[in-house]
């Protein structure tokens, strides 16, 4: 609300029709998994490790190789690896601490208490990603799941969306470290177009098919859609209940969605992201990004909800967010 602006390791294919809403001329392609699943990442061979990432030091570069080393011990694909990275970014920024919440310790703050091991056990580097390690892979289906998921799943943590904004250096850290380099697959970039969505997961194929079936409804100012009994959508109204279809709560306001993150790094953009405009105090605008440069969003008073340009010369656009579970 406001005032408006004027193939890779395992990558599984789905066509699913799910034609939410009214005006949905063709049947989406989704690429599951996540922006960073083993299911939709490449990791191919690129060159020698360089061993530096910058903004990180020597002491977390090393066990980041400690990390990967046990990961390509026990056999895990490379996509693991970047799950791995990703946890111990969030829990201990790569550093074997002795110390942490409650009983937490080590690189992935794990605890006695929970049965991870006893203290000495769990900072020892080696021992650590063993047991992360084990337990990621044990877990059904992780492969399919989104990097932030995957980690999630392993760690349990208070803040089950904290991970996903370690997952672009994640992969740079894995990249230094063992010359290997892992990226989504080409076609999550999208394609722009309602009648050939391709998506990243599950969830964004369902907002972006939900957002695509409002298209031609009028603007309304604090509008929720006709599923709420409005006859229309503002902004934050349409993102919001595009994700309510695919089971993800948002705030009501594009201000309280972009702050509500998490962030997406410059770059980074995936179908399914939600793109802000405005001064980041007060941010006016928000779209649902569906790739090639596209962006679906209500924009203003006598304009329907419609597919635009996410970006134009002299936007203000403030950044992304990913949704998720």
């Amino acid at each position: 609300m406001g005032s408006k602006l004027g193939a890779g390791i395992a990558a599984m294919v789905f066509a699913i029709p799910l034609l939410i809403g009214a005006g949905v001329a063709g049947i989406g392609i989704a690429l599951f998994g996540g922006s960073g699943a083993a299911s939709s990442m490449i990791c191919t061979p690129d060159g020698r490790p360089t061993g530096v990432v910058p903004g990180l030091t020597a002491e977390q570069m090393d066990n980041a190789g400690v990390i990967v080393a046990i990961g390509k011990q026990m056999g895990v694909p490379e996509a693991g690896w970047v799950v791995a990275i990703a946890a111990a970014m969030q829990e201990s920024k790569l550093r074997n601490l002795h110390y942490g919440d409650r009983d937490s310790l080590g690189l992935f703050q794990q605890r006695p208490s929970m049965g991870w091991g006893t203290a000495q056990q769990i900072t020892t580097p080696t021992y650590a990603a063993t047991k992360f390690f084990e337990r990621l892979t044990a877990a059904p289906n992780w492969q399919t799941m989104s990097v932030n998921d995957a980690a999630q799943t392993v760690q349990g943590s208070g803040f089950p969306n904290a991970y996903a904004q370690h997952e672009d250096t994640a992969r740079a850290i894995v990249a230094a470290v063992s010359g290997v380099r892992c990226q989504p697959a080409p076609a999550m970039a999208g394609t722009g177009d309602c009648n050939n969505i391709r998506a990243p997961n599950a969830a964004a194929m369902t907002a972006i098919n939900f957002a695509c079936g409002q298209r031609g409804l009028p603007y309304m100012w604090g509008g929720n859609g006709p599923q709420n009994g409005d006859a229309g959508f503002d902004c934050s109204g349409l993102t919001k209940a595009a994700y309510t279809a695919a089971g993800i709560s948002l705030p009501r306001t594009a201000h309280t969605q972009y702050h509500a993150g998490p962030r997406v790094p410059d770059g980074s953009l995936l179908p399914g992201d939600l793109v802000f405009y405005g001064p980041r105090s007060k941010i006016r605008h928000v779209g649902l990004y569906i790739g090639n440069g596209k962006m679906l969003n209500a924009p203003t008073f006598g304009q329907p909800v419609q597919i635009d340009n996410y970006r134009s010369p002299g936007d203000d656009y403030a950044g992304a967010t990913r949704p998720a579970r």
